[in-house]
């Protein structure tokens, strides 16, 4: 993996122009919640497709807001064999749990071309001192990724291999969808047939043939590395997945 390289002291979009908030996915902040997060800001780094963010073991990994691209959450075993715990999307906070403990537990890793607004350790307790209505939604938004990876687990634990995959692929669309990136039914899926085998207990043999199973089944079709998203009601369980509700996040 490539180290993180960024360009010290960039600031980027001024967080009360964030084109993000505009998303229906967030909550409103008022105009005093959002310049205290720009005073907390003191980077915009971009980074390059499996770059890390955080490597396993980092020790003072900062905080991260993820302003565009995608990036995913793993964990490593000692021979090599990769769990993906959660994928993370624009608006997500990046690193939480690392940046609270003394070295990274896991490691984050740009799925494609990423930019990251920074907000270091060190500030993360002003939050709690001075805001406390921005620290209740900071660790809301840490309950937010463990529900996600609850999720992701009673997938692995209780889905067959289709359920699993439709579930997946809906969730990702539901939530492209909240950030304005779907179009026409369809969204840019920039994951690869490894990567949903290693974020859903499959073996790459029994993803790929599940994943042409779905595809010829009318759940969805994939050209250029878009996929659109044709029939979320194909079973009642993938109906239920599809018609969940999601109500507007926080964003920092």
């Amino acid at each position: 993996m490539m180290n993180l390289n960024s360009r010290p002291g960039r600031i980027g979009t001024p967080c009360l122009a964030c084109p993000l908030r505009m998303k229906p996915a967030f909550e409103d902040k008022t105009d005093d919640e959002i310049r205290f997060i720009q005073a907390m800001k003191t980077d915009h780094r971009s980074l390059k497709a499996g770059s890390d963010i955080i490597s396993p073991d980092q020790e003072s990994a900062e905080l991260y807001t993820l302003f565009s691209g995608w990036a995913f959450r793993y964990k490593s075993l000692p021979d090599g064999r990769r769990q993906i715990l959660n994928f993370l999307l624009p608006g997500d906070i990046v690193g939480l749990q690392a940046s609270l403990l003394a070295a990274a537990q896991h490691g984050i890793e740009a799925l494609t071309d990423v930019e990251l607004c920074v907000f270091p350790r060190k500030r993360i307790w002003d939050l709690f001192v001075r805001m406390p209505n921005l620290a209740y939604e900071l660790a809301w938004l840490g309950s937010r990724e463990e529900s996600m990876i609850d999720d992701n687990l009673t997938s692995v634990g209780q889905r067959n291999a289709s359920e699993r995959i439709a579930a997946l692929v809906i969730t990702l669309y539901r939530r492209a969808d909240a950030l304005g990136l779907v179009s026409d039914g369809s969204f840019d899926f920039p994951l690869s047939q490894q990567q949903l085998a290693d974020a859903l207990g499959l073996s790459l043999v029994h993803t790929s043939k599940t994943w042409s199973k779905l595809r010829k089944a009318g759940l969805f079709t994939i050209s250029g590395g878009r996929l659109t998203l044709l029939n979320p009601r194909l079973t009642a369980r993938m109906a239920a997945v599809y018609e969940q509700s999601k109500a507007p996040r926080p964003l920092i």
